[in-house]
């Protein structure tokens, strides 16, 4: 289904797709048995942003395949726009924000349109017991539902949907009790949808896509690189305390480990799609995410001051990764 499908008034409320945060089902990626439940705000964003128009998202990670390390961080994977408008017809373009913000999203909603839109996760009720009420982080959210009177919104965040209403809607908006005029004006982009390029299937397009992502790798293993930015930086950790530990985990230890578990489900695609073989590197995928994670959990001792030793899992991470990643590449090049 394209988000121009449907478009409903009730009262004064809009709304684009009938969904119902108590109901809604998330995308089987996002289930609770994962190794990594969460990568970042907009590929997760994304996932259920296309699972809720109807699309199959596994074809859009393909990202997984030019991923790499620049030596300070995991990159900061995301849905290529390219990849968007290629895959399922989607564009995805910056809007100049002049407007508060709510008469933007309301505007396209009114058109049928959605919108993504940075926000404060203090306001945002499904982020209870990290976030929310608690800390003021930079997240993404799609609104999907606004009603303006009633002060309710309906929103894609992370691994699902939800509602907020009241004081919380008041603060994602900047609203009450008046404006900040020192708040910074968001990050916003309008998604726009071709029907006919979303309901019309892949056509050898998703291949296209995967061979693109892996001729753009890094040479060499990028796992190297982040193993030796983990290992110096083990006396900052040491001394940072756990709120820095959290935000430096992020950066190397999550981004890579839920990277490479998109990954065993990205190979699992492509052997559907006829790529033989390809699915024999989803084992290593998954070794290097949950080597991913064993580091993480020493890590977390050695930001408690303790000392830790990670040759091991490391040097494992890094020939999982080299499998995984030689195996993809004879798969593809067939």
């Amino acid at each position: 289904m394209s988000n121009d499908a449907v478009l409903d008034r009730l009262g004064t409320s809009l709304r684009v797709l009938e969904l119902d945060p108590i109901s809604y089902r998330p995308h089987p990626i996002h289930n609770h048995d994962r190794i990594w439940t969460e990568t970042n705000c907009y590929v997760d964003l994304w996932i259920e942003v296309l699972h809720s128009f109807g699309a199959d998202p596994t074809p859009a990670l393909a990202f997984v395949l030019s991923a790499g390390c620049d030596g300070r961080q995991w990159d900061f994977v995301k849905i290529a726009p390219e990849d968007l408008r290629t895959l399922y017809g989607i564009g995805v373009a910056e809007m100049n924000v002049w407007r508060p913000v709510l008469e933007h999203v309301v505007e396209g909603l009114e058109d049928g349109i959605h919108v993504t839109v940075e926000v404060d996760g203090f306001w945002l009720p499904d982020t209870a017991g990290t976030s929310y009420r608690n800390q003021h982080t930079k997240t993404t959210i799609v609104p999907n539902l606004v009603d303006r009177d009633g002060k309710v919104m309906g929103y894609f965040h992370n691994r699902g949907y939800f509602e907020l209403t009241g004081a919380d809607f008041d603060g994602i908006f900047n609203l009450a009790p008046e404006p900040h005029a020192e708040v910074l004006l968001p990050y916003v982009e309008q998604i726009r949808v071709d029907s006919t390029v979303l309901d019309a299937g892949f056509d050898g397009r998703d291949l296209d896509v995967a061979r693109a992502h892996l001729a753009r790798r890094a040479p060499g293993n990028p796992v190297d690189a982040l193993a030796r930015r983990i290992v110096a930086d083990i006396p900052l950790v040491q001394t940072a305390g756990p709120d820095a530990f959290h935000l430096w985990s992020f950066g190397l230890l999550r981004q890579f480990g839920a990277t490479a578990e998109l990954a065993a489900n990205y190979v699992q695609y492509l052997e559907g799609r006829g790529v033989t073989g390809a699915a024999a590197a989803a084992p290593h995928f998954l070794d290097a995410a949950s080597g991913a994670k064993a580091v993480q959990f020493r890590m977390a001792r050695a930001a408690r001051g303790r000392d830790v030793v990670l040759d091991e899992p490391l040097i494992e991470m890094s020939k999982n990764w080299t499998a995984a990643m030689d195996i993809v590449a004879g798969a593809l090049s067939t």
